[in-house]
């Protein structure tokens, strides 16, 4: 057996530390905590590829080169559907997307099985290439947060493009380390004990400060 991680995000150095880069982000995090080697550009699915070992699975970590509105373009080359059955690909359960979500605080992830994309373009892309919604994905917030510990959403589609696109300021960013951290946690228990028992885990995590 083996697994696909996938980080959403936009390719291009302007967009490197930006909020929507969350996915793109954890997923290097994870890369460098399980020992992967370098990204490599494959041609074929048009992304950035890694291979990292969790006990004796394979696990791919991938990062299309594709912009997020278009990244089921790289995905659905990788899952197993209807029209693809006789391809030795991995299953939708097998798949675990990471991408950013501003209405979590900053600190907080959390894995969410067989859901809508919420309006999140880049995970609306790839549920409708691989043509289910029941695939494991971690959420990563990316807002901040009130006094009561909740997440400060910006309204409206203006402020939200505005907020997404900004860059994470230095504190935030060692936050996001010490969440990759704890992703790669998460992914190896996704790996070794499966879905339901990562979700426990990753749920219940305190928030990272």
């Amino acid at each position: 057996m083996s697994y696909i991680i996938v980080g959403l995000g936009n390719p291009g150095e302007e967009y490197v530390n930006t909020r929507h880069n969350t996915g793109r982000m954890i997923l290097d995090h994870i890369r460098q905590e399980l020992d992967g080697a370098d990204f490599e550009f494959d041609k074929k699915i048009n992304a950035l590829v890694s291979e990292v070992k969790v006990g004796k699975e394979k696990v791919t970590l991938v990062a299309p080169e594709t912009f997020m509105n278009n990244s089921g373009k790289c995905v659905g080359q990788l899952v197993k559907t209807k029209k693809n059955a006789k391809l030795k690909l991995i299953t939708a359960d097998d798949l675990l997307v990471i991408y950013d979500d501003f209405q979590l605080p900053i600190g907080r992830m959390k894995i969410s099985y067989n859901k809508s994309s919420g309006g999140h373009n880049g995970l609306e892309s790839v549920i409708k290439a691989i043509k289910t919604e029941a695939f494991p994905r971690l959420r990563v917030g990316t807002a901040p947060a009130t006094a009561k510990g909740d997440a400060k959403i910006p309204h409206g589609d203006d402020k939200i493009l505005k907020f997404i696109l900004s860059s994470f300021k230095p504190d935030e960013m060692k936050t996001i380390k010490k969440l990759g951290k704890r992703a790669a946690e998460g992914v190896q228990i996704f790996v070794k004990e499966g879905r339901d028992k990562a979700t426990g885990v990753v749920n219940g995590m305190l928030k990272v400060q």
